[in-house]
């Protein structure tokens, strides 16, 4: 099994002269002297931290592509010829009441107010990259006319231009972030909702406060780190002045703007960019459930936490606690994920794979129940991107498991609708596209859906959110087929039972039964009559 080549990579722009390589280093195996380029290393040579990050960046996202053992590839979906769970009260399970359309895909989370959601998927965090904030109208109104939550994610107001602080260094005025969540509210319709997340500097900022007085959120999110890296958020910024900024803002920027010698070379050219990084996290209990209180007093409705790829011991620690406070939702976030910018090292080697991940939450969560405890409601990520991986995740993890969280799955049909316009416009439409008509109205499938829903509203609605909609209707379409064949006609009832581990390893770990042995002893006793 190929676990991923080292020193050569399309996100860093890398690549092998020869032919063969050494399978642990990723070293060509005939290295010479006098090489032109370009594998990871030689870029290193002369380009050094550079090399760490995917690039060019804010025009990328990138996701790891290290194939692990086992993930949810090993899983199937069970299929039955008899049954109809989950019809509306009254109607008689049959050839003409059990039909895929009537499957409600709906879920809802929250510890006692809840969210509901048509889909049962929401973004991921959609930060301070230069990808979210440049296509933010196509994905946040994208968002809420497919009736599921946006996740507006860390330092978003510490790298605004236009940031306004207080004497205090509090969070007065963050055009930015007015411009997030008011883009969301223009079309919410009470599916779904927008939620702030914060890391250090975010709690330091006042963030919470801010869209708590000025925007009356109802929801606030932690957060402990996701499945694409451990260390805290990063973008790049090109000026030394805005490096400068960000420093004085309180950031972690590297190389130092500060440094004389460090201004010299970005002068001379040396140094063409500096990243902006986010401080690491420290989780006590104590600490932990203090900030849930406070958070409470203040006047939030929901709290809720982001966790990544860490240990077992930070895994319990997020559960437990989470029950403890009451949270109203957990995301865990797996490896490798995707990102708009993290260490590419990182990405592929750092923290417990997803598969991995969400069967050891399973576990825990059982423990917890069987004491009684309840645990808060759960989403799963880190690499999902179809129906097929929604199923999976919320049947291995059920009943705690409601939703899926997807990062670059749903920021993809925001930035292919949006370049469709671009296209029409300059009539220059790719084959693959042109092929569906030379229209907005030929080439989106989902078009007079909206036109007939929405009608004088449609200019306000940007192609990239029209496409996120439509990617939203693939996946509840699609959900809604694999649910009728497992005859489970509403989400709540897509169970463990619905799932086959294809290999033994997946069955071990996961706890699903072995394909060969799935419903075994039901059949013989078929067999024996």
């Amino acid at each position: 099994m190929n676990l991923r080549r080292p020193n050569a990579s399309a996100a860093t722009g890398t690549f092998n002269r020869s032919r063969t390589v050494v399978p642990m280093s990723g070293i060509c195996t005939d290295c010479l002297d006098g090489c032109k380029g370009g594998c990871e290393v030689w870029l290193a040579s002369f380009r050094g931290r550079e090399v760490i990050y995917p690039g060019p960046f804010g025009e990328i996202t990138a996701g790891a592509d290290k194939e692990y053992p086992v993930d949810y590839s090993h899983l199937n979906i069970q299929g039955y010829a008899v049954g109809a769970e989950g019809l509306p009260d009254g109607v008689k399970p049959g050839p003409d009441t059990a039909i895929f359309p009537v499957v409600d895909t709906e879920t809802e989370y929250g510890w006692d107010k809840k969210v509901r959601m048509r889909v049962p998927v929401f973004t991921g965090a959609l930060g301070s990259t230069f990808i979210a904030q440049k296509n933010w109208e196509h994905f946040a109104i994208g968002a809420a006319i497919s009736g599921i939550t946006l996740v507006c994610g860390e330092n978003v107001c510490g790298i605004d231009p236009k940031l306004e602080l207080d004497n205090n260094g509090k969070v007065k005025n963050s055009p930015e972030m007015d411009r997030r969540i008011e883009t969301y509210r223009r079309f919410h319709e009470g599916f779904g909702e927008i939620l702030v997340q914060m890391n250090v500097e975010d709690t330091r900022f006042g963030v919470a406060e801010y869209v708590l007085n000025k925007h009356k959120l109802d929801t606030i999110e932690l957060k402990w780190g996701q499945g694409a890296k451990c260390i805290g958020g990063e973008i790049k910024v090109r000026e030394i002045e805005r490096a400068l900024e960000l420093k004085k803002r309180g950031y972690i920027v590297t190389p130092d703007p500060i440094i004389p010698e460090v201004q010299k070379a970005f002068k001379e050219g040396e140094i063409k960019e500096f990243e902006r990084h986010s401080r690491l996290g420290f989780v006590d209990k104590d600490g932990f459930l203090k900030e849930i209180e406070r958070l409470r007093k203040l006047g939030f409705k929901r709290i809720t936490l982001k966790t990544g790829a860490y240990s077992a011991v930070e895994l319990a620690m997020a559960l437990r606690y989470g029950a403890e406070a009451h949270l109203d939702l957990l995301t865990i976030d797996g490896a490798p994920g995707g990102t708009g910018m993290s260490p590419w090292p990182m990405m592929n080697e750092w923290g417990i794979p997803s598969f991995y991940l969400h069967c050891l939450a399973y576990q825990f969560c059982e423990k917890l129940a069987k004491r009684k405890i309840r645990v808060p409601d759960l989403a799963m990520a880190g690499g999902f991107s179809g129906e097929d991986g929604v199923f999976k995740a919320i049947a291995m993890g059920s009943p705690y498991v409601k939703a899926v969280c997807m990062g670059r799955a749903l920021m993809i049909p925001g930035m292919v609708g949006k370049h469709i316009g671009q296209w029409l416009a300059e009539n220059d439409l790719p084959k693959g596209v042109a092929k569906y008509g030379k229209s907005v109205e030929e080439i989106f499938v989902t078009y007079e859906e909206l036109k007939g829903k929405y009608g004088n509203r449609m200019k306000d609605i940007p192609l990239g959110a029209m496409g996120v909609y439509t990617f939203c209707q693939k996946i509840r379409v699609g959900l809604q087929q694999l649910m009728a064949g497992s005859r489970n006609f509403k989400l709540s009832l897509v169970s463990r039972k619905d799932l086959m581990a294809l290999t033994e390893e997946a069955a071990k770990i996961s706890g699903i039964a072995y394909v060969m042995d799935a419903y075994r002893q039901e059949a013989e006793k078929i067999l024996a009559e």
